[in-house]
């Protein structure tokens, strides 16, 4: 079972999220981070790190960021490729980059959402 910590209150993050609903099967669960009740008693990571970045848990380890969609892309069938080319090791690092930029232009759009 894969679980997939994603924030539900983000625009972005929700529409790609729910996309990948529709093509997943059963083996995945969707847990929205901003249910702090449930997400407690999986993660040991403050609210604020977990809406900086995209989450799975799999096989007990915790994956973030590109790590996660490689995992998460890897359980999709129409994702699968993509969770191999992303893997190499120069496109990888371009990807870690790349998911990291964005990921802060993510924060600056949650910013609210953040606790200080």
């Amino acid at each position: 079972m894969i679980k997939v910590l994603y924030n539900n209150k983000c625009p972005v993050c929700s529409r790609e999220i729910n996309y990948y609903k529709k093509l997943s099967s059963s083996n995945i669960k969707w847990l929205d981070i901003n249910n702090l009740s449930d997400i407690s008693k999986i993660i040991d990571k403050s609210h604020n790190d977990l809406v900086k970045r995209l989450h799975v848990i799999y096989d007990g380890k915790i994956y973030v960021g590109i790590d996660a969609f490689i995992i998460l892309w890897a359980n999709l069938p129409k994702f699968r490729i993509f969770s191999k080319i992303i893997s190499l090791p120069i496109i990888y690092q371009i990807s870690y980059i790349l998911y990291e930029l964005l990921a802060i232009i993510l924060i600056l759009i949650n910013y609210n959402q953040l606790e200080r």
